[in-house]
């Protein structure tokens, strides 16, 4: 258990989100207070292009228990969360997005069910109202890193949950340089379980998350969280040798026996190329695992705040 008195704290990174954190915040402190009103509410503005940072100071002022931080540069969602948890102090933990798809409304559920003896508790999302191309990125995305991690992947569960302290503690262990939170949470373990949440429609603007922006975050993922890849590559590498010894006898055979007199020009190219290709691919995968080798070793912070109010 946490020692210090705040019983909740709402972790939420805001992106771009000027027109919606006032009504954010109001139906934050709303739902919140039905249940306690010993809490700390934590935006982590992301740089944000718009007067995001504006809204949230003119927010702050008015209510010290909403606690603010401008980091320095766009560092991404998962960085602006991992500030979030190194700041927060109550003992139950809440992420949510700042879009209000994930709705405040459910707070109360997601405690209820955490009560029962659970340490996660996670939200998951039916009848999503994103646009048709977005509900089709999530599924790509997560059926590609569920089958290159080796791990079950859910797409209707995101960030949304509450945590315990303890679990949150273990979190703010774990200082690697690509951070993940799902993936993060499944792997400290603790008893985790489930809700259904209504998901509700975004208010404003438009989710940042492209299909190119989720190849990379699933890339990234991948070579920090699995050797999948290398794995495949190796198997990929002993079928090929086999079929080629196979095939080398085959040839031979056809050769002695005089159904052959001049050996193929054209199936020589071909293996040349296709084993060419390969050896590239086999070298880009390497080389993309000693790139993040080489990011981890410079030990660089995993961000940078420039700005904090109420702390």
């Amino acid at each position: 258990m946490n020692n210090n008195n705040v019983h909740f704290s709402i972790i939420s990174p805001v992106y771009n989100a000027s027109e919606i954190l006032p009504l954010l915040v109001d139906k934050i402190i709303f739902n919140i207070e039905l249940i306690s009103k010993n809490y700390e509410i934590i935006l982590i503005d992301d740089c944000s292009n718009d007067n995001s940072w504006s809204v949230l100071e003119n927010i702050a002022f008015k209510n010290n228990k909403i606690k603010i931080c401008k980091l320095s540069r766009n560092f991404g969602q998962h960085y602006a969360i991992t500030a979030g948890l190194d700041i927060c102090s109550g003992e139950w933990v809440i992420v949510m997005d700042c879009d209000l798809q994930d709705r405040p409304e459910e707070f109360l559920k997601l405690y209820s069910k955490s009560q029962e003896g659970f340490d996660i508790v996670l939200a998951k999302r039916v009848n999503r109202k994103d646009k048709i191309l977005k509900k089709i990125y999530s599924f790509v995305f997560y059926k590609f890193l569920g089958y290159l991690t080796g791990t079950k992947q859910d797409e209707t569960i995101a960030n949304f949950g509450i945590y315990n302290y303890k679990v949150i503690k273990e979190l703010k262990i774990m200082r690697e340089k690509i951070r993940y939170f799902p993936t993060m949470i499944k792997w400290v373990g603790f008893s985790t379980s489930t809700i259904t949440v209504e998901h509700a429609i975004r208010n404003s603007g438009s989710s940042s998350y492209n299909f190119k922006k989720m190849y990379h975050l699933a890339l990234d993922i991948i070579l920090a969280y699995s050797d999948k890849p290398i794995r495949i590559i190796i198997k990929s590498g002993i079928i090929i040798s086999s079929i080629s010894f196979l095939m080398l006898i085959y040839i031979y055979i056809k050769w002695i026996t005089g159904a052959i007199s001049v050996m193929g020009y054209s199936s020589l190219i071909m293996s040349i190329w296709f084993l060419s290709g390969f050896i590239i691919t086999t070298l880009g995968v390497v080389g993309l695992y000693i790139g993040k080798i080489f990011e981890g070793v410079k030990d660089r912070p995993l961000y940078i705040i420039n700005k904090k109010i109420n702390f």
